[in-house]
């Protein structure tokens, strides 16, 4: 425990300027749970006195915790509750945060002296063992000093970064879209330096601590609730804290910007992305595995302060790389997160795709693989949703074949029960299986009926509303896809009722976006013309004899050859409604045209309407 020195905390800790008086808060609370009792203590690095605390078995591994600006500890006292259970949590605040020591100089906020830091107090908790570390903003930027520099080389056995990026990889990053410009990058760069607005202000001169001194600090809690609908509780050192961290930023951001070095990570890291971040691009983490051998990367549909808004789902992430890291097996979610060379647009997603046995539904399950994802191929025919499987697999992607019916809500259960027990869960779900019938209404039976809304509406019904559940709980939003048709924008004498469930469709894609809008999930209806797929190969045509239906059939495959729409083209559209988060996706002229003219021209749809496109 060389440096360190470890004392029980009895009395407040004060700081170089002021007295702090802690919160009424027992050196153990022995009435709480075993892995909710708190233990204060103090840690002496050279001639600072660090406050911190620590929860949980101490012969279990240990996860520390590294809080940002301008929190201290405290920031970390729902997940330390969580990780506790399983694991010893410390965690500290940080020299010039809560209760700990707040030099003069800044030079002593330098990376180098914040590293000595965490040496002693790791010394102390964990002389023996390596730790886990979990950091969050400039938490983060310190964590990645600590995973860089070889004096801790095997005394982290692992890292979890939130919303803080290395700096030097950060002046990499920046140099990389400098040399080789284009809209994309350049865009990518003009976003962060926008983000990056409070970083210019801390290196003005007064302004920053006026801030802080004149309102900043009392108002606080409010602007995080106001701007990042999340509460925080008033604490006595707010201010001080405010006005003291500002000398992290001038410490370090010039230096480490302008002069960068080449930081190799040592142990592995887990990358936790917040793609809601007012501050922090989710760009700056597509290039780490340049830097980071072992490297995940998981996205998370929330704002800045994680650890305050997602306290489980991080706790979850944590836990389950730590797990993996102490020797357990990698799950089938962080499996996905492995980050390799190159990243793509689904990389660590898993999509599931209902009639991906075939046609739009394959085709949507290639294009989604090729694009990162893992998917899940559900079709009703077994042997076709394993083929589609083996094809996602030869693009070295991760797949699951599942028999199905989409309209049997038990089957839709179980299935999405199997997803979110087995595989953590899906990102996105294609809602696409479904059949054609053409004939007038006068002809259509009710057990005709029945078999349509069974597969085309019941299937996407149940598909929505199970896997909707399951993203609303989990926490990390996600894209619903409903595969509609161009049909939906336009009556149709012969397709009364196919039309009737791709129109109920469309419908219930908008009312389900509205819903979920502030729970972070897309939802979008693609809306395909006449597709070249097998389902005009398959489309009843009700009061028609067998013979009658086979030739009207193969007239309609031709015509629709003719036409020439294919089912990469539908998958393509299908990826773009997911990246762009787009509401409804009309594909092919025909879709385009139905669609015009059912809002500016109804009159001319119901004259098209008296027409039969039926081949005879």
């Amino acid at each position: 425990m060389t440096g360190a020195r470890m004392d029980l905390l009895t009395e407040p800790v004060p700081s170089s300027q002021d007295e702090v008086q802690p919160e009424a808060q027992p050196e153990a609370s022995f009435d709480a749970p075993p892995a909710m009792r708190r233990t204060d203590f103090k840690v002496h690095s050279g001639d600072v006195t660090l406050a911190a605390r620590a929860w949980g078995d101490p012969t279990r591994p240990t996860v520390m915790l590294v809080h940002g600006y301008p929190d201290n500890s405290e920031v970390w006292d729902a997940l330390a509750g969580l990780l506790a259970h399983d694991f010893h949590v410390v965690a500290y605040d940080v020299r010039g945060a809560g209760q700990s020591t707040a030099p003069t100089r800044m030079n002593a906020y330098r990376l180098g002296k914040l590293t000595d830091d965490f040496i002693a107090v790791i010394n102390a908790v964990s002389p023996d063992r390596a730790v886990h570390l979990v950091a969050h903003d400039w938490g983060s930027i310190q964590g990645w000093e600590f995973v860089t520099d070889e004096r801790l080389r095997g005394r982290i056995a692992s890292y979890t970064s939130c919303s803080g990026p290395c700096l030097d990889h950060v002046a990499y990053w920046i140099r990389a879209r400098l040399m080789r410009p284009t809209p994309r990058s350049i865009g990518k760069l003009l976003g962060q330096l926008v983000r990056s607005w409070y970083v210019l202000m801390f290196h003005l001169p007064l302004l920053p601590g006026l801030t802080w001194r004149l309102w900043l600090g009392r108002a606080w809690p409010r602007v995080l609730r106001r701007v990042e609908k999340t509460h925080l509780m008033p604490r006595p050192t707010q201010t001080r804290d405010g006005v003291r961290g500002v000398s992290l930023y001038r410490a370090n951001f010039i230096r480490c910007l302008f002069t960068p070095r080449r930081r190799y990570a040592h142990a592995p890291v887990q990358v936790i992305v917040p793609t809601l971040d007012k501050y922090v691009s989710p760009a700056l983490s597509e290039d780490l595995s340049r830097w980071v051998p072992r490297y995940w990367r998981r996205e998370l549909t929330a704002r800045h302060w994680v650890p305050l808004t997602h306290p489980e789902q991080m706790a979850r992430m944590v836990h389950e790389l730590v797990e993996h890291t102490e020797g357990g097996d990698e799950p089938e979610t962080l499996q996905r997160a492995r980050m390799h060379s190159e990243r793509k647009p689904l990389s660590g997603k898993l999509a599931v795709v209902t009639g991906a046995g075939s046609g739009i539904g394959r085709c949507i399950a290639l294009e989604f693989a090729r694009q990162g994802a893992a998917v899940v191929a559900v079709d009703i025919d077994s042997a076709a949703a394993e083929r589609t499987a083996t094809l996602v697999r030869l693009l070295g992607q991760q797949a699951y074949a599942r028999k199905t019916d989409v309209g049997n809500a038990e089957q839709m259960e179980a299935l999405a029960g199997w997803v979110g027990t087995e595989l953590g869960g899906a990102d996105i779900v294609v809602n696409n299986a479904g059949i054609g019938m053409a004939g007038g209404v006068l002809d259509t039976s009710a057990r005709d009926w029945e078999r349509i809304l069974h597969v085309n509406l019941w299937g996407v019904i149940h598909g929505s509303r199970l896997f909707a559940q399951q993203m609303v709980k989990r926490g990390n939003g996600g894209h619903i896809i409903n595969t509609a048709s161009a049909a939906a924008f336009a009556p149709s004498r012969d397709l009364p009722a196919y039309a009737t469930t791709k129109a109920a469709v469309l419908m219930l894609s908008e009312c389900m976006r509205g819903e979920l809008a502030g729970r972070g999930i897309g939802v979008s209806a693609i809306c395909p013309g006449f597709a070249e797929t097998g389902i005009m190969a398959a489309t009843q045509y009700v009061g028609a004899s067998a013979q009658d239906q086979d030739r009207m059939r193969q007239k309609a495959t031709r015509l629709y050859q003719m036409r020439g729409l294919q089912p990469e083209t539908v998958a393509k559209a299908a990826l773009r409604a997911v990246l762009q988060n787009k509401p409804v996706v009309a594909i092919g002229v025909e879709a385009h045209s139905m669609r015009f003219i059912s809002r500016y021209m109804p009159w001319l749809g119901r004259v098209i309407a008296r027409i039969s496109m039926i081949p005879h």
